[in-house]
């Protein structure tokens, strides 16, 4: 999904010369290279220096551009947090904040670079709006977007190398601030985003072919979140499911909770999210999902369909 963010974002920059990209020790490959060779006054790389690139993807907003402040997750929103708070979020400006190898996709590195509290962190901002493709071609989208329309500051939450493509034949269209149908069904209803919608898929695949017939919904939009969606999902589902990789406190999961209870939906409701807790597991990133107890097995022996 990187990779494909530098190529869309090389793409946008040479329609646009206001589309400028501030980095915080990324070493540029591919077209993010080829953006620093052939767009270097709109490169800029200021090393280990997260809130530097916050303050001047600001000014540059200021000065009427439409800047990227892109690095690994963990840096790109922690470190930084209060000029992201004050510098954006307070002024309103129109700068995305990039956050790749989001949720623990850096299993092997250790707590230091998962975010997995990062939605919860984002979306608290006022202004703040949260993207988080789940696959290559909506990631195509959302950089888009970012660029040519987006009019405040934005977190874009994107995974890392090698997810397959999912919305390649998507019922419906990537639309911001709406939930999206890959497939539409009458029994069941999977909700995720991001790098974990593969999973989600795997469910939907076993589920269908169980019998069941099985809506999957891309919430790529998490600020401002689909309301009127989410209420129609669980309005005309049996069993609506929520499956996300973030923490169990300001995701998608507990919205969507406090969403059917709001409007008294009458489905079930299973959630699956990170435990509130670090996992001190060395392992590759399905293990550390394990360890969190999500798993094609152990979400499917919840839901009772093993």
């Amino acid at each position: 999904m990187r990779n494909t963010f530098s190529e869309t974002l090389y793409a946008c920059a040479k329609a646009d010369p206001r589309v400028y990209i501030v980095v915080a020790d990324i070493s540029p490959a591919g077209s993010m290279a080829k953006f620093q060779t052939e767009y270097p006054d709109r490169f800029i790389n200021v090393g280990v220096a997260e809130q530097v690139m916050i303050g001047i993807a600001a000014g540059l907003a200021l000065k009427g551009c439409r800047p990227f402040a892109y690095t690994i997750a963990a840096f790109s929103l922690y470190r930084p947090f209060e000029m992201v708070r004050n510098d954006l979020g307070y002024q309103n400006l129109p700068v995305t904040v990039v956050g790749m190898g989001a949720g623990i996709l850096y299993s092997t590195l250790g707590g230091t670079h998962h975010t997995q509290e990062d939605i919860a962190v984002a979306g608290a901002i006022p202004n703040m709006q949260i993207l988080a493709p789940c696959d290559p071609l909506e990631c195509i989208d959302a950089t888009r977007y970012c660029a040519t329309e987006n009019n405040g500051p934005m977190y874009l939450r994107i995974g890392k190398a090698g997810e397959p493509r999912l919305t390649e034949n998507a019922m419906e269209p990537f639309v911001f601030g709406k939930l999206r149908y890959l497939r539409r069904g009458e029994d069941v209803c999977i909700i995720s985003y991001g790098v974990i919608m593969k999973l989600a898929q795997e469910i939907a695949d076993h589920l269908r072919a169980t019998g069941k017939s099985v809506s999957l919904v891309s919430c790529h939009t998490i600020k401002p979140l689909d309301r009127d969606g989410i209420e129609q999902a669980l309005h005309t589902h049996k069993h609506v499911i929520v499956i996300e990789e973030h923490a169990p406190q300001g995701g998608v999961a507990p919205q969507t909770k406090q969403i059917a209870w709001d409007t008294a939906a009458r489905c079930r409701l299973d959630t699956f999210t990170l435990k509130d807790e670090f996992i001190h597991n060395y392992g590759s990133y399905e293990n550390l999902l394990a360890s969190h107890g999500i798993s094609r097995e152990s979400i499917l022996t919840q839901i009772g369909n093993p």
